[in-house]
């Protein structure tokens, strides 16, 4: 998948950074998830309790959720419960707080607000959990991960991406030239000979033709 080069996809860019730097961090940041897919592991469940839960979780059989608690071990099964806890919680108290809207329903369960913006399959819950981590990653806004051991590392360049965008931007700055000839010939028409032109350039002009009488 590949995003758009825009500063608006760089988040926290170096203090007086060019247009070109900041791409290029953009870009590099997207190199290396290509790179490293197991960056999307289920520990990334931390980074948004709520999301995970109404895109992942509720797509999951048992026996997924368990393999999933394999991988984050004992403790990070406690950790992601609990933060999904406090989530819905510090979301029903104040939902400008989390970018999922919960309410309580008639049952005292923790319910979505609006199950029409929910997924409708398990293909689409997990796509739509890759783009929203892979943006807030390229935003900049993994606080646990070294961003500068990225960013400023021309391992992760992308070249031909890089000439892509400096070509795209090339096209879109450069105003258009036009070269115009001061007296432009005009061809010989098809159905006119080349003596039918010369006698055409010998005829006087400004006469009507017509002769007073």
């Amino acid at each position: 998948m590949q995003l758009p080069a825009t500063i608006d996809n760089v988040s926290k860019p170096k203090a007086g950074g060019s247009l070109d730097e900041q791409v290029r961090i953009r870009n590099r940041r997207k190199t290396y998830l290509d790179k490293n897919p197991t960056y999307y592991s289920p520990s990334l469940e931390l980074a948004d309790p709520l999301l995970y839960d109404r895109m992942i979780r509720r797509f999951q059989t048992a026996e997924e959720r368990e393999a999933d608690g394999r991988q984050k071990g004992y403790s990070g099964v406690l950790e992601a419960d609990l933060r999904r806890s406090e989530a819905k919680i510090a979301a029903l108290a104040d939902p400008r707080t989390s970018s999922v809207t919960y309410q309580r329903g008639s049952n005292g369960e923790i319910t979505a607000e609006d199950p029409e913006d929910a997924p409708q399959d398990k293909a689409e819950g997990q796509q739509r959990w890759h783009r929203e981590m892979t943006e807030r990653f390229l935003r900049g806004d993994d606080d646990d991960f070294d961003y500068e051991a990225v960013d400023g590392n021309d391992e992760w360049d992308d070249r031909r991406q890089e000439e892509r965008d400096a070509e795209d931007r090339w096209f879109t700055e450069e105003e258009p030239c036009f070269i115009l000839d001061e007296e432009p010939s005009k061809p010989a028409g098809p159905e006119r000979s080349s003596s039918e032109d010369e006698r055409a350039k010998k005829a006087p002009r400004g006469e009507t033709g017509v002769q007073d009488f």
